[in-house]
């Protein structure tokens, strides 16, 4: 693409973010869902600390009882919400919890059964992951069977439950179980069980009714990617990865938009990052990460690509973060950060951490916060011309098994989960 050609999609992105920032499904100084109120990872807070004391920021609570497991955690309201099974509070129980904390001293509020403990991989890739989201008065989860449930968030009582492969005639397209965290957007639940007859649904989020179903020919599954909301020429279209690639789909009826497939790989992780019009997703295991344009028409919208996939900007399960005009990111899950142009995809450094392992990054203030595998946890420079680790400290209760929830940071306090333990530190100044 030309110079020109570069920097008038820019513009067309900017005139559309507007729009995009709108779209959140929770308050914006919550963290109610996976990646944040709009799925961005990147907080809205200011004057956060720009450098750590040693040893870490002030940790203000620890906490345990969130189980085994690696769902990240949903901030919202005067609550925390995870999901993990065999809970230290419940000794000698080892099935499945959506478990509930209070914000302000890490207590544990209540629990409610969501059904049996997955353990149908290797000990490492067991148990939860899907993220909570959070909605006024309801919470909703989906366990790795694909089973997705409703509950009050006052005191956990479940409301409806639908099983995404049994009832809906889904299908995940790797064995690793249901990873994504729902949508909601008005008064519907979207979600995506995957494959031929259920790519992507959307229910009544207060009831459970089918709304609509969504349906790209031949998906090989659901991938474990959550659905971001964009807005093109005044259509509302879902935004979301699955085993066969990225799919836009009308927010009205559920109509396929466009689709953008790629090759069979090994599973399909990370969510995308919308701008506007444009959609940047990446895909691990060695495969690369490509950027595309919606363009809306008489028809609805199309997407044409503005780069393909490019293999540096693979990443696994860390995700991928768009702050100002870069994409920051780990290689594949290499424990090797990166910085890249989101409109030319050129890599601008990659480099080491303090940790190792696969790398989750979020954002908040100034700051770039990079969580690697291992349970170390850096403060980095957002600086596009070198990789600058600030401060680092070592998640307590790490190690033992990867840290692969992703933090949380709401109203100036930065929330850790290690499976059983959640920390609560003060990060802003």
């Amino acid at each position: 693409m030309s110079v020109a050609g570069i920097v008038r999609v820019f513009s067309l992105s900017i005139a559309g973010s507007a729009s995009f920032l709108a779209a959140n499904i929770g308050r914006c100084d919550d963290w109610p869902t996976f990646r944040g109120s709009q799925r961005t990872a990147i907080a809205p807070d200011k004057n956060l600390l720009t450098e750590w004391p040693e040893g870490g920021p002030k940790l203000v609570w620890e906490s345990t009882g969130a189980g085994r497991g690696y769902a990240s955690l949903a901030v919202a309201g005067d609550k925390i919400f995870t999901l993990g099974d065999g809970l230290s509070t419940k000794a000698g129980d080892e099935d499945e919890y959506l478990i509930a904390f209070d914000r302000a001293t890490g207590k544990q509020l209540w629990t409610t059964k969501t059904g049996p403990a997955w353990k149908e991989m290797q000990p490492d890739w067991h148990n939860s992951r899907s993220t909570p989201t959070v909605d006024d008065s309801m919470v909703y989860v989906v366990t790795p069977k694909g089973v997705l449930v409703a509950c009050n968030t006052a005191d956990g009582e479940e409301v409806w439950r639908k099983n995404l492969v049994d009832d809906i005639g889904g299908k995940k397209d790797d064995p690793w179980g249901y990873s994504e965290s729902v949508l909601i957007d008005g008064d519907n639940l979207v979600c995506t069980p995957g494959g031929e007859k259920a790519t992507m649904v959307a229910f009544n989020k207060k009831t459970g009714e089918l709304i609509w179903t969504a349906i790209r020919p031949g998906d090989r599954g659901a991938g474990h990617a959550s659905i971001v909301i964009s807005e093109v020429g005044g259509n509302r279209v879902y935004v979301q990865i699955t085993g066969s690639g990225a799919i836009g789909v009308s927010a009205r009826d559920g109509k396929v938009l466009w689709s953008y497939p790629i090759d069979k790989t090994t599973a399909v992780i990370p969510t995308p990052i919308v701008r506007g019009d444009l959609v940047f997703f990446s895909v691990g295991y060695k495969r690369g990460g490509a950027l595309l344009q919606q363009v809306a028409g008489a028809d609805g919208v199309s997407v044409k690509e503005i780069y393909g996939l490019n293999t540096k900007l693979a990443n696994k399960h860390g995700g991928v973060i768009l702050m100002g005009d870069y994409v920051y990111g780990d290689a594949d899950d290499s424990g090797a950060p990166f910085c890249a142009e989101l409109m030319t995809g050129n890599i601008l450094w990659k480099g080491r951490g303090p940790g190792k392992g696969s790398t989750v990054v979020i954002g908040g203030g100034e700051m770039l916060y990079m969580q690697f595998q291992d349970g170390e946890l850096a403060l980095v420079k957002p600086d596009p011309t070198e990789y600058t680790v600030v401060s680092h400290f070592k998640i307590p209760g790490s190690g033992k098994r990867p840290s692969w929830a992703h933090p949380s940071i709401v109203d100036g306090k930065l929330y850790v989960r290690s499976q059983d333990q959640i920390m609560c530190y003060q990060i802003a100044e």
